[in-house]
């Protein structure tokens, strides 16, 4: 499975943003090969429509599901619409790692 996960931080040890369309970084972790990559958002200094921006960049990412701290309703169109998950980080999450590991746990809805 693919997963997208907004961080602020290119790494893994990086912590988590809850801010999906502003967000500094995406994780995008292959949880079959743990295979991981970081991108810049590509929309993080829109003016307007960084949701949309970074909706689309996912779903170009051919993610399977996305994991942040809040989806704004454009964004959550988008993922609707692309059939892709949206799952919200719980209170103990910090990390990317936390995310990948809690997901892989079945720990995360």
């Amino acid at each position: 499975m693919i997963l997208i996960i907004t961080a602020q931080d290119s790494k893994l040890e990086s912590p988590v943003e809850r801010r999906f369309g502003r967000c500094p970084w995406f994780i995008k972790m292959d949880t079959e090969t743990n295979q991981w990559e970081a991108f810049a958002n590509p929309g993080i200094n829109l003016s307007g429509g960084a949701g949309v921006a970074a909706a689309q960049f996912v779903v170009d990412k051919k993610a399977d599901a996305v994991i942040s701290g809040d989806f704004g309703p454009n964004a959550f169109g988008a993922f609707q619409a692309a059939g892709i998950k949206m799952i919200r980080f719980n209170d103990g999450i910090t990390t990317v790692d936390d995310a990948v590991q809690k997901f892989n746990k079945g720990e995360l809805k």
